[in-house]
């Protein structure tokens, strides 16, 4: 199938990612405009993967304060360079890291961040209520882990449903921005204020 420009620059404003990418997704998937998207994720997801190990020292600290005046977030997002963390995209990625905060309230930022109390409290509950349900001991462990996903939902930043894009994770959305703009990018920490309570 021949790709028109047209059809790249649909791609393109689509995802974000370079025409000539756009262009090779498209060609690789026959112009299938939902598998030339699938495509690049995957794509990206191998690119950020490669950059996972290179040291992230610039970047931002983004504050966040909700209509209201009566919520907070102050996120960290870190960078290789100082020209990327000055770029838009980055800090809208940062923008997006604290109004998500705010929204979803996570735990922490990522799985291996969460106490081995809290799993292990967490797990008892599942398995406590399986049990409960009336479920055979065999599956109960596997309902442990699927309830266990579900709680990594909730409480870890990076596998929440984008609040603005429910079809990607937040790992998504820094994924392909990784995959974008060619530079490894982690979400150091954050801290979420609501008036009269305690900071989270």
């Amino acid at each position: 199938m021949a790709i028109s420009a047209q059809m790249v620059k649909q791609l393109r404003d689509k995802t974000g990612i370079g025409m000539m990418d756009c262009k090779r997704a498209l060609e690789e998937t026959d112009g299938d405009m939902d598998r030339a998207v699938e495509w690049l994720r995957k794509k990206g997801k191998a690119s950020a993967q490669r950059r996972s190990d290179r040291a992230t020292k610039e970047g931002v600290i983004f504050a966040y304060v909700h209509p209201g005046d009566k919520l907070g977030v102050l996120v960290e997002v870190n960078c290789e360079t100082d020209f990327v963390a000055r770029t838009d995209e980055f800090k809208q990625f940062a923008k997006d890291v604290a109004m998500q905060v705010a929204a979803m309230s996570p735990m922490v930022v990522r799985q291996e961040d969460l106490p081995e109390d809290v799993l292990d409290r967490e797990k008892e509950i599942y398995r406590t209520q399986a049990l409960n349900e009336g479920k055979p001991e065999k599956v109960v462990d596997r309902i442990v882990e699927g309830r266990l996903g579900r709680f990594y939902q909730e409480a870890c930043l990076l596998d929440q449903p984008f609040v603005k894009d429910s079809e990607r994770t937040i790992r998504d959305v820094q994924t392909e921005l990784i995959a974008k703009i060619g530079e490894n990018i982690t979400i150091r920490r954050f801290a979420r204020f609501r008036l009269g309570g305690d900071e989270v």
